[in-house]
C-alpha cells in the first residue's frame, strides 16, 4: 500500500492517504504451512468540503416536456421525429429517475479519484460536448475519440451509442465509461460500495426505484433516463417552422434571407437532411463519409462507419468528426463541399454515378449560408436550462 500513503502493521492500518477516492484493500492470512485466505474491501477518501447536490422542492419535468407538433406527430415535409423515439419499455423517463441520473451525471464521486463526471466531458454550454479535441481523464490521460454530443439521443433509431456503435443500448453506454481505465477508472462493484455510503443519495434512489439500494442497474436506468431527457427543441429553426404554420417552405418570418438560402442547400443541392433526418436531425444510420483516416487508422464500426450526433447545437459544438479534426463549422462545409475522399466504402449518398466521391463545390458565399443555417439550429434555452445544469455547488 505504499502509494496509497497508508502501511499495515500488525491488525492495524494507518497513515495518511495520499489521494481522493477509492483505495481496494486484500488481507491475506495465511497458516504457515501454504494454506492461506484472502478478502478484499474498499476504504472511501473524500474530500471534508465535498460537494452536495442542491435540488428543487418541486421536481423539474423532465417525463412530460413541452415538445411541439413537429417532435410529436409524424410530418411529410421533416419525418417522424416520435417514430424513432429508442426509449425501451422498462425504462421510461421520470421526474424521479432522470433528477437522480442528473445528479449521477454531475457527480465527480462516478471517478477513481473525485475529479472527473460525466459532465466534465459533456458540457451543457457546448451543447453537452467537450471543446477539447479529446478529453482529459481522471489521471490525465486522453480519451481515443472526441466526445459526442448528447442533444436528442433519444431519437437515434438504431438505439446503438458511441461513435462505433459498441453499445447496444443507451443504458449499456452509460456505464463503459466509469468503468474506462483513461476515463473514469471504476469497477461497477467499487461503484455501488462507493455511491451507499453517500448519503444524499438515499432518498434520491428511494424517490426513483422505490428504496435506497444502490445497484449498477439502477445507476445505468437514472442515467440513461436523464441523457434521453436532453431533448432540444427550442431553436430558430423551430420557431421558424411554427411560425411558418406547418408549411416548411415559408421561413420568411423568422430567417433571414441568407438562412433560407442555407436551408435550401441543406435539403436541395446539400442533400444533408437525407443523413441528418427529421426535425430533430438526428444521423439515419452510421456511415463512411469520406474522410481520409490514414492519419489516425479508426475504422469506427467496421469500413471506417461511423454514427455522428445530432445537428442541434452544431455551432457551439466544435471541434468536429470522430476525431475531432475540424476547428470550425465551416471547416466541416469545406470538407463536404471539396475534400470527400475517394474510399471503397464511401457511402452512396456521397457517391456520382460513376462511384467517385460527390463533393458539393460550393462557392464560397454558398458555404457561408450553408453555415448561416446551421447556426439556426442553435438553442439557447436548451444550453442554460436548469434542469440540466450542474446541481452541486461551487462546482
Amino acid at each position: 500500500m505504499a502509494d496509497t500513503g497508508l502501511t499495515s502493521a500488525g491488525a492495524a492500518i494507518s497513515g495518511t492517504p495520499s489521494f481522493i477516492g477509492t483505495i481496494v484493500v486484500t488481507i491475506t492470512a495465511s497458516d504457515g504451512n501454504g494454506g492461506s485466505a484472502s478478502d478484499s474491501f474498499l476504504i472511501e477518501i473524500t474530500a471534508a468540503s465535498a460537494n452536495r447536490p442542491v435540488l428543487p422542492a418541486a421536481l423539474f419535468n423532465y417525463a412530460n416536456q413541452n415538445l411541439p407538433a413537429h417532435y410529436t406527430q409524424q410530418n411529410a415535409a421533416l419525418g417522424n421525429v416520435v417514430g424513432t423515439d429508442n426509449t425501451p419499455n422498462n425504462n421510461p423517463v421520470t421526474d424521479e429517475g432522470a433528477t437522480l441520473g442528473r445528479v449521477l451525471f454531475y457527480d465527480k464521486r462516478l471517478s477513481a479519484n473525485d475529479t472527473v463526471a460525466c459532465a466534465s466531458c459533456h458540457v451543457q454550454a457546448n451543447g453537452f460536448t467537450d471543446s477539447a479535441v479529446l478529453s482529459v481523464g481522471f489521471d490525465g490521460g486522453e480519451t481515443g475519440r472526441h466526445s459526442m454530443r448528447l442533444g436528442n439521443v433519444r431519437y437515434y433509431d438504431r438505439g446503438r451509442f458511441f461513435w462505433d456503435e459498441r453499445a447496444d443500448t443507451l443504458e449499456d453506454q452509460v456505464l463503459q465509461p466509469i468503468q474506462d481505465d483513461v476515463e473514469m477508472g471504476m469497477t461497477l462493484t467499487q461503484l455501488e460500495v462507493k455511491l451507499q455510503d453517500v448519503d444524499y443519495y438515499v432518498p434520491l434512489f428511494e424517490a426513483a426505484f422505490g428504496d435506497d439500494t444502490v445497484t449498477s442497474d439502477r445507476i445505468s436506468l437514472a442515467l440513461a433516463q436523464f441523457v434521453r431527457s436532453l431533448i432540444t427543441f427550442e431553436s430558430e429553426f423551430d420557431e421558424a417552422y411554427i411560425a411558418a404554420n406547418g408549411d416548411p417552405d415559408d421561413f420568411d418570418q423568422v430567417f433571414s434571407v441568407q438562412e433560407a438560402r442555407g436551408f435550401g442547400i441543406f435539403r436541395g443541392q446539400g442533400r444533408c437532411d437525407q443523413c441528418h433526418s427529421t426535425s430533430a436531425h438526428v444521423s439515419d444510420d452510421i456511415h463512411n463519409n469520406g474522410l481520409d483516416v490514414a492519419t489516425t487508422g479508426d475504422q469506427g464500426a467496421g469500413d471506417q462507419e461511423f454514427k455522428s450526433p445530432s445537428l442541434r447545437n452544431v455551432a457551439v459544438g466544435g471541434p468536429y468528426m470522430h476525431d475531432g479534426r475540424f476547428a470550425t463549422l465551416a471547416e466541416v462545409v469545406d470538407f463536404y463541399s471539396d475534400g470527400v475522399q475517394v474510399n471503397p466504402n464511401l457511402s452512396n449518398r456521397l457517391r456520382n454515378n460513376n462511384g467517385t466521391p460527390r463533393r458539393l463545390n460550393l462557392s464560397n458565399a454558398q458555404k457561408a449560408d450553408l453555415v448561416a443555417f446551421l447556426e439556426t439550429l442553435t438553442d439557447q434555452n436548451f444550453l442554460t436550462d436548469p434542469k440540466f445544469a450542474d446541481p452541486f455547488t461551487g462546482s
